[in-house]
């Protein structure tokens, strides 16, 4: 049974809008220490703000999950400020081009695979280099074709990661289940 998040470092990505952002403002109430990431910066800042206004301590670190060094920053900005790193969120996700699989273009499924399978395998690489107990996957926003297809993915690498942390010996690691897809109604940003 897991134990509630006080005095545990969290890390949330894609924690700017919707299913991210509950999860950040949720780990600073119950007195985590909060890292949150996205590609906004004024809105990070912001967000930031609001969960240090709720007492925890917390910062924003801009990062696009879809560049290995983006996210190596991240996770290792995490554990020079915190110490260490017990839960990860990795939400970040994009829709991409809504509509059916067949009015998509190549461009559009790379940059939407690119954010929701490369960015969780990035997000895993860099986490379990430093051990988190905790990795969780959920999508961001509303369903299209190539959001489906590419989340139906993310489920098999969070497994891959699991077999990985567990063939090195990593036994502290617990990856959870992963939830997906689902339809979830919030502000999605569009892959650039």
């Amino acid at each position: 049974m897991p134990t509630k998040p006080e005095r545990k470092v969290a890390l949330v990505t894609g924690a700017l809008t919707g299913i991210g952002r509950a999860a950040a403002i949720a780990f600073a109430q119950e007195g985590a220490k909060v890292v949150v990431s996205g590609r906004r910066e004024k809105e990070g800042q912001e967000l930031a703000g609001e969960l240090r206004a709720l007492g925890a301590e917390a910062i924003f670190v801009r990062t696009d999950v879809r560049n290995d060094e983006d996210v190596r920053k991240l996770v290792d900005q995490t554990v020079s400020r915190f110490g260490r790193l017990d839960i990860a969120v990795n939400n970040a996700g994009t829709e991409g081009t809504p509509g059916p699989v067949t009015e998509q273009t190549a461009e559009s499924y790379a940059a939407t695979f690119d954010t929701n399978v490369l960015g969780t395998l990035l997000s895993m690489k860099h986490e379990l280099r430093v051990r988190p107990p905790y990795l969780c996957r959920r999508p961001l926003s509303r369903a299209s074709g190539s959001y489906r297809g590419s989340k139906l993915r993310t489920k098999g690498a969070s497994k891959l990661g699991r077999r990985d942390s567990v063939h090195r010996g990593r036994k502290s690691v617990l990856v959870r289940q992963c939830v997906q897809p689902v339809v979830q109604l919030s502000p999605a940003p569009q892959c650039p």
